[in-house]
């Protein structure tokens, strides 16, 4: 109860999302005749996310069982983005593209890519085995939890036009400390050589786990932008010194069990208000394993009180937007509300 409160508290002072000051030249970051950008991006992974989470004590099964609710969920998510016409940049672990794999040497899957060294963060920690222990190496019909060209597929048949980003091949910790470059670098080029099958040119950039790294080599690999995850911001994106634009997160799509269902609706409208009030970017997330039960609210919730302000709300995907800050250029192909 007192946990809920603070938080709340937190929010409702303008803390959690932090809301940025506005820059000098705010028309550098909104186009006109707009009073807000909002992305939404999700971290689409299936079981590969969670192999070495501690929460889970490594167990196969329960990684598979988040695959099977985000395999209910993605087809329902996709059917309330046509219905309110919102995009999502959807953050796609690499190995979700194939449509089988099979072991190599030693009976080892994709020896290609270099391993991670062994390592413990937050959430994760891979102590023993190999890193690809848990691929089946067998098809998506044998296996769906590892493999999701049919979810892809569907993706790319919406009438919305989504973006398809990168996740890391493997899903991996890709901070300086656990992850060496070569490692990242063979992780994009086997995710760019899974999405060529599709047509796919992958540009933006989502951190697994919020493990933040290796900017240089992810520019290099030819990405544009990334999602960081420094704090919860309403705010505006950041060129570094690699070229790369920094997009911060902003907050997560899911239910706060700390808080009531209304108040958990009430949030994420207030964050669009604020977005729009402060003329600002606002970088929405989320994981397609959230609980089934709470996709309809939370998602018809937040696609109708932005569609609601599409005079106003330039609703995008990152990669549509990065195109515009490297062009400056009037928005194009923003659609007109739904109602």
């Amino acid at each position: 109860m007192i946990a809920g409160l603070k938080s709340m508290l937190s929010f409702e002072i303008g803390h959690n999302p932090k809301v940025v000051k506005r820059p000098e030249r705010l028309r550098d970051f909104i186009p006109a005749p707009y009073k807000g950008v909002l992305i939404i991006s999700a971290d689409f992974e299936l079981a590969w996310a969670w192999r070495y989470a501690k929460a889970l004590g490594g167990r196969t099964e329960a990684a598979e069982a988040y695959a099977r609710i985000a395999r209910a969920n993605v087809p329902e998510i996709l059917r309330l983005c046509e219905a309110y016409h919102i995009p999502i940049t959807w953050g796609t672990v690499g190995h979700l593209f194939l449509e089988q794999c099979q072991a190599g040497q030693a009976g080892l899957a994709h020896t290609e890519i270099d391993r991670l060294p062994y390592f413990e963060n937050k959430y994760w920690r891979y102590a023993e085995g190999d890193w690809f222990g848990h691929d089946p190496c067998t098809s998506w019909r044998e296996n769906d939890a590892w493999y999701a060209p049919d979810l892809v597929n569907q993706i790319l048949a919406s009438p919305v036009e989504h973006e398809i980003g990168c996740h890391t091949f493997s899903h991996i910790d890709c901070s300086d400390e656990h992850c060496p470059p070569a490692v990242i670098r063979e992780e994009l080029a086997a995710c760019q050589k899974a999405a060529d099958g599709f047509g796919i040119k992958l540009e933006s950039f989502l951190f697994p786990g919020h493990t933040m790294g290796n900017f240089q080599a992810i520019k290099a690999c030819g990405y544009t932008s990334v999602r960081v995850n420094y704090a919860n911001e309403i705010g505006y994106p950041v060129r570094d010194e690699f070229g790369l634009w920094r997009l911060a997160a902003t907050a997560e799509i899911i239910m706060n069990p700390k808080w009531p269902e209304s108040y958990n609706l009430y949030r994420f409208r207030k964050i669009i208000k604020r977005t729009l009030r402060n003329q600002a970017v606002a970088n929405l997330w989320f994981h397609p394993s959230l609980p089934s039960e709470t996709v309809v609210p939370l998602f018809t919730t937040i696609f109708q009180y932005a569609n609601r302000h599409r005079g106003q709300l330039w609703v995008t995907t990152m990669r549509d937007y990065v195109s515009w800050l490297n062009h400056r250029a009037p928005a194009q192909g923003v659609s007109k509300a739904v109602h």
